[in-house]
């Protein structure tokens, strides 16, 4: 038999049981608000209750994958808006087709919830009549079973987990929030946890135990909101700039030599004693080739007068003699001297010019970095989002640069921050990570999620992640997911001070994703002994 209920919730469920399609768009869209930049995370903790709820009435297996499709088709929309914005710096293709392209690429993204929901519902077993016991089992189920589609979302046909449902149980910059268990489980688990925890809002509103319910949600909001503290300090300094350029700005080859002289006034040292430092500049930074061996045709664009030693030299000028510099560069790929690709990397350059080594982005954006299809799609009229038409090619993954008395650096460009369990060297850890990023074209809501995805990266991997960007939200992470300094949105400036020290290395350091499909392994079993109780 099912829970009595107050005649108010009554009136509510008889509501949102005649429209469950309707309801399930609304508590998807609702959930999304969690999400930076708006951070209202009970909202989050709402829509997945509202989720647990649909699904644990459905009579199909087809129903409850309808439902969880449908939440997730309105909760990725909305959490992905910023991907229409790209399409304002697109010339060749208008800016209304972002509005077309955001939810048809939801309509896919929207199957990983779609089958969570179809999993948990076959997983709990029988018809489920609403009893709060059926309903804590479905929602112990979908827990499960979240974390293991959101995980399959981050590498399928190369993976897009931009954002993860855990997003939203990250704190402000000054605590980590909820995400302090991420070094344990990850942020997929993290996912399962803010699930299962919404479950146990719900069930106690079915049984009307308010007072549980409140206490509950009174610790979970503690938890989100005490201060993480000062922290620990490291020994390695560094100077952070952001030159806050537009997207038009940085395809403006009139504009590439004022450019460099804007980065090396913010990367001079302010005081003698400050040389040994570690400069940090964003993606892209430099249009010129610093390598040699390209066809001389290749560097006649140079602002630096076509001569690479040159372009090298004076950036070495401009850092001081004892620094490192990590900047976003370009490389090309040449077969001959065909051009056949391009490379975006980070160069290391020392106070000399010399180039100390570098690193070549793997997870390169669709549509931006490459024409997904091109044989196909070129011909339709289709285009890269960003300027040019030769596409990047794809570097081997993560790899630490040993910059000596610098520190051992990882290196993750722009997007690649935020795959989970993705952006570190398994076989030799670095000190810090370096995120370089161009996030102007990614509208209001992008590059708060951007860097909280950083953050979460930063408490997984126990290690600090220092973030440059073109125009905003720069910003120095510690291991915590603390941030230490950050330069705002459309703000010229740069941050000096000491990198944070990292951590030892994390259970999810060591295990990395298999912790996570650990905690999904344990909670499917809760939910089959669960199920099996009850049958009997």
């Amino acid at each position: 038999m099912s829970d009595p209920q107050p005649s108010g919730t009554t009136a509510l469920s008889r509501r949102l049981s005649a429209h469950p399609r309707l309801a399930a768009l609304v508590l998807g869209a609702l959930a999304a608000c969690g999400f930076p930049p708006l951070g209202l995370w009970p909202l989050t903790l709402l829509g997945v209750a509202g989720l647990v709820w649909l699904v644990a009435r459905t009579d199909r297996l087809r129903s409850a994958f309808f439902i969880g499709w449908l939440w997730g088709f309105a909760h990725l929309t909305l959490a992905n808006n910023w991907i229409a914005t790209a399409f304002t710096h697109q010339a060749k293709m208008p800016a209304f087709l972002g509005w077309f392209a955001v939810p048809a690429l939801c309509l896919y993204l929207a199957l990983y919830p779609g089958f969570a929901a179809l999993a948990a519902r076959w997983l709990a077993r029988r018809f489920l009549t609403g009893d709060r016991r059926d309903t804590a089992t479905l929602g112990i189920a979908l827990a499960g079973s979240w974390i293991v589609f959101e995980w399959l979302r981050g590498w399928v046909f190369t993976g897009y987990p931009w954002p993860p449902l855990g997003l939203a149980f990250l704190g402000d910059f000054g605590t980590p929030g909820l995400a302090v268990v991420l070094p344990w489980m990850g942020t997929y688990a993290l996912s399962g946890l803010l699930v299962l925890l919404a479950t146990g809002l719900l069930v106690a509103f079915l049984a009307r135990r308010w007072l549980v319910g409140g206490a509950a949600l009174a610790v979970i909001a503690a938890l989100m909101l005490v201060p993480a503290g000062k922290g620990a300090d490291g020994t390695l300094p560094y100077t952070l700039v952001q030159p806050n350029l537009t997207q038009a700005q940085l395809n403006d080859s009139s504009q590439y030599e004022q450019q460099f002289l804007d980065y090396a006034a913010l990367s001079r040292p302010r005081r003698e004693g400050l040389e040994r430092r570690l400069v940090l500049w964003p993606e892209g930074a430099i249009p010129d080739y610093l390598r040699e061996g390209y066809p001389q045709r290749f560097y006649t664009a140079m602002t630096a007068g076509g001569d690479p030693a040159y372009a090298r030299r004076r950036i070495g000028e401009a850092i001081g003699p004892d620094s490192v510099l990590l900047t976003g560069a370009q490389d090309l790929e040449l077969e001959g001297d065909t051009l056949v690709g391009a490379r975006n990397s980070v160069t290391a350059i020392d106070g000399n010019g010399t180039i100390l080594g570098g690193y070549d982005k793997a997870h390169l954006v669709p549509y931006g970095e490459y024409l997904a299809l091109r044989w196909l799609l070129e011909p339709l009229g289709a285009q890269r989002l960003v300027a040019g038409s030769i596409d990047f090619l794809p570097g081997p993954g993560p790899r630490t640069l040993d910059l000596g008395a610098h520190g051992r650096a990882g290196i993750q460009i722009c997007y690649e921050i935020v795959f989970s369990g993705q952006v570190v060297d398994r076989d030799a850890r670095p000190d810090y990570i370096v995120a370089p990023s161009v996030d102007g074209w990614f509208g209001s809501w992008g590059p708060p999620q951007h860097l909280a995805q950083a953050r979460m990266r930063a408490i997984e991997e126990g290690l600090p992640v220092l973030r440059s960007t073109t125009s905003g939200i720069s910003a120095i992470i510690d291991a915590r997911g603390v941030v230490r300094q950050h330069i705002g949105m459309w703000e010229q400036g740069r941050l000096d001070g000491i990198v944070p020290p990292a951590f030892e290395e994390t259970a999810f350091a060591r295990f990395g994703n298999a912790l996570a499909l650990a905690w999904a392994a344990l909670l499917i079993g809760l939910s089959l002994v669960a199920s099996r109780r009850r049958d009997g």
